[in-house]
């Protein structure tokens, strides 16, 4: 499993704001937090502004500057940083944290477009939690009191591709109807059908989504995406569940026909669905705590339990491709190397679409720049079909996890034998070179 890119990394923090933003954030924040030498010097028992730059972290955390609605929630979070401020400011005075903040506050709003007067974030100890925003709910009425909740993302695209809740990268056959997900908040179903004769690789053409109703906030809700028609409405005509004012349950449509968004305010799930080429992805982010809530009878959960033996492509996550000479190739390897593949797969086709090997790498390399298991993806997907749509489908399905996945140092998935690049050699030689600096000296 492969690393982010190195460097400092601030949880949260990055999805934040853009650099510059981000610079006078974190410097803020290590003032306020870290400073200990000195503290009576910094932070006078009155000055109450670590609790301010605090509660502001707690606001705006969870916040992803991709998804609609950043704008409206961290403006509403820097207002209240900012009323939080000027209660504290004349027991701050000559406090360099206090006034750091001030700068930051107002560089914040001006990038942002933030108005001085609206609503804002509540952090009072009694305010009231909005029934309808899972994080709300998740909080309670104390900013802090509860730990952060607990992100899984699921993904399907290609041939089908699939990357499970619990990061386990899988290439199936699910020919048909199968439950990606299935619990008491949502259930999503797509349909499969054959890309090509004389392959087991099957592609989406079906997607269908139940929000189910929950308290006041929404009643059922369906969206149904099919091949050229991805629509930006639920089957009921509307695009959105609940009250207008609460956006519990509201949908996005990012590019007519070919990328939509739905939010699931109230119970804090985010879906993406795209259409590449003839064939449809999708992309789920959901608490841990509300996917785990099934029976079991709802246990057939390809994005919770992956697909079932018979249905695996994929032998322990090496791909069997229709092209000789690829025992060379990490995570890429010809069928007729594994006597213990599973005999029911149809043997693979031809390849298609006059793609070799190295042609097909060279068109995955256009958009995908690390060799991790979305590149292997495109180079199974294009030899086995032919279809450049396929390359776009994996470098969008990369793009949305990387949106929505909340881990970045699991981000990159490496086929076994082709790990990535690993931090732990550069590391023992940045040691090495430290210890014999300091024998010279």
């Amino acid at each position: 499993m492969g690393m982010g890119k190195p460097g400092f990394y601030y949880p949260g923090a990055d999805r934040l704001i853009h650099p510059p933003p981000l610079l006078s954030l974190l410097v803020l924040i290590t003032f306020s937090s870290r400073i200990q030498i000195g503290e009576c010097q910094v932070q006078t028992p009155q000055c109450r502004i670590q609790k301010c730059t605090t509660d502001f972290v707690s606001l705006t955390s969870h916040l992803n500057p991709s998804l609609d609605g950043f704008d409206t929630e961290f403006c509403k979070a820097l207002r209240a940083y900012s009323a939080c401020t000027q209660r504290t400011a004349k027991s701050c005075r000559g406090n360099l944290v206090f006034h750091s903040a001030m700068l930051g506050i107002s560089d914040l709003m001006s990038q942002r477009n933030c108005s001085k007067d609206g609503p804002t974030s509540s952090t009072h100890p009694e305010a009231t939690v909005e029934p309808c925003n899972y994080h709300s709910r998740r909080h309670g009425p104390r900013v802090g009191e509860h730990t952060r909740p607990t992100y899984l993302f699921c993904g399907l695209f290609g041939d089908p591709h699939l990357r499970t809740f619990k990061d386990h990268f899988q290439t199936c056959k699910v020919e048909g109807a199968w439950p990606l997900i299935d619990n008491n908040y949502l259930s999503v179903q797509v349909t499969n059908v054959p890309v090509v004769p004389g392959s087991s690789a099957t592609a989406t053409n079906k997607i269908t989504i139940i929000f189910k109703p929950y308290q006041d906030c929404t009643d059922q809700k369906v969206y149904q995406a099919v091949t050229d028609d991805l629509p930006a409405a639920f089957v009921d005509g509307t695009v959105s569940g609940g009250d207008s004012e609460s956006r519990s349950l509201w949908m996005v449509e990012k590019l007519a026909g070919r990328h939509v968004e739905i939010h699931a305010g109230y119970i804090g799930v985010t879906v993406i669905v795209r259409q590449q080429g003839r064939y449809l992805t999708l992309a789920v982010r959901m608490p841990e705590e509300l996917a785990t809530a099934y029976d079991e009878t709802q246990d057939l959960q390809l994005c919770m339990n992956g697909c079932p033996t018979a249905e695996r492509i994929d032998q322990d996550g090496i791909l069997q491709l229709p092209v000789l000479g690829l025992q060379n190739q990490p995570g890429l390897q010809h069928q007729q190397q594994h006597p213990r593949a599973n005999p029911n797969h149809s043997p693979p086709a031809p390849p298609r679409g006059g793609f070799t090997l190295e042609s097909a790498m060279a068109k995955c390399q256009e958009q995908l720049e690390v060799r991790d298991i979305y590149f292997h993806s495109c180079v199974f997907d294009l030899l086995t079909t032919g279809d450049v749509n396929f390359t776009s489908a994996a470098y969008n399905a990369l793009k949305d996890m990387e949106t929505l996945h909340p881990k970045r140092e699991r981000w990159h998935i490496f086929p076994r034998g082709n790990s990535g690049p690993s931090p732990v050699p550069l590391l023992l030689h940045l040691l090495l070179f430290v210890l014999i600096v300091a024998t010279l000296l």
